[in-house]
C-alpha cells in the first residue's frame, strides 16, 4: 500500500529530470569529485547481490566514456542523502550531468545499453 509516512511528501520515491530535492550534487554530497562530463552514482548496500553486477556495468561504461565517473555510495552510511533523494531500494542509479543535476534515474540492475543511452542525456 502507498500513502504511509514519508510517501506523503510531494515527489517522494521519484525524482523528475533536472533538479532534484537536494539540488545539484557535488563532491560534498558524493564523497569525491564528480566526473568532468557526467557521473554514474550508484546507491548500494553491503548484501545487495544486484549491486555487485551493477558496479561492474557502471565501472565498465565509465571506463569507456572519457570524463565520466562511477561513484558508489553506501546507502546505509548516507541516510540523509538517501532520504533527500527519495532512494527506496538498492541498487538505484542516478545519472548526473556536468553540473551535478540528476538527468536520469533507475532502480534495480540496469542493462549496459540503457546506461550508455542514459549518458547521452547527460553529456
Amino acid at each position: 500500500m502507498h500513502g504511509h509516512g514519508a510517501d506523503d511528501r510531494e515527489g517522494a520515491g521519484r525524482l523528475p529530470a533536472g533538479r532534484g530535492p537536494a539540488g545539484p550534487l557535488g563532491a560534498a554530497e558524493l564523497g569525491r569529485e564528480p566526473g568532468e562530463r557526467a557521473s554514474l552514482v550508484q546507491f548500494s548496500t553491503a548484501f545487495c547481490q544486484p549491486c555487485r553486477a551493477t558496479r561492474r556495468i557502471l565501472a565498465e561504461v565509465a571506463g569507456l566514456v572519457p570524463g565520466v565517473a562511477h561513484i558508489e555510495i553506501d546507502a546505509e552510511r548516507n541516510l540523509d542523502l538517501v532520504r533527500a533523494l527519495g532512494i527506496v531500494k538498492t541498487p538505484t542509479v542516478l545519472v548526473l550531468d556536468a553540473a551535478g543535476r540528476v538527468v536520469r534515474r533507475a532502480e534495480g540492475m540496469p542493462r549496459k545499453a540503457d546506461v550508455i543511452a542514459a549518458l547521452g542525456a547527460a553529456v
